[in-house]
C-alpha cells in the first residue's frame, strides 16, 4: 500500500512572503501582454501581477532579445600618460589587475576575459 500526503498547495514564496512565479507563468503573462492593447499598469492589475514585476520581466526579455552589437559600450580604450605611477583595472567579479606597464596590464586583462 502506498500512502501520500499533500503538504501544501500554496504557490512558492520568497523570504519576504512574495509569490514566486515560475517560468511558465511568466511566459504566459508576457505572451498575453503581447496580444493586449492596454497599458502595462492596467494589464498588470487585470492579471494579478505586480506592476513593477511586469516591467522587470519586459525589460529582461527586451535585454535578452537585443543583439550584443547594439548594446551600449561598457568599456573603452584609454591612453595613459607615459609617466603614470601605476595602473589598476577592476574587472567584473572583483578581480583587480595592477601594474606599471600599460601593455602588460592590457594583455593580462585580455587573457582573463
Amino acid at each position: 500500500m502506498v500512502s501520500a500526503e499533500l503538504v501544501s498547495i500554496e504557490e512558492k514564496r520568497d523570504s519576504r512572503g512574495r509569490k514566486i512565479a515560475g517560468d511558465a507563468r511568466r511566459d504566459a503573462v508576457l505572451a498575453a501582454y503581447d496580444r493586449c492593447g492596454v497599458t502595462q499598469r492596467e494589464f498588470a492589475r487585470s492579471e494579478g501581477v505586480n506592476y513593477h514585476t511586469l516591467v522587470e520581466w519586459l525589460t529582461r526579455r527586451r535585454r535578452e532579445r537585443t543583439p550584443a552589437a547594439t548594446r551600449p559600450v561598457r568599456f573603452a580604450e584609454l591612453r595613459m600618460p607615459a609617466n603614470a605611477a601605476g595602473l589598476e583595472v577592476c574587472l567584473a567579479g572583483g578581480v583587480i589587475v595592477r601594474g606599471h606597464d600599460a601593455a602588460q596590464v592590457a594583455a593580462l586583462v585580455k587573457a582573463l576575459r
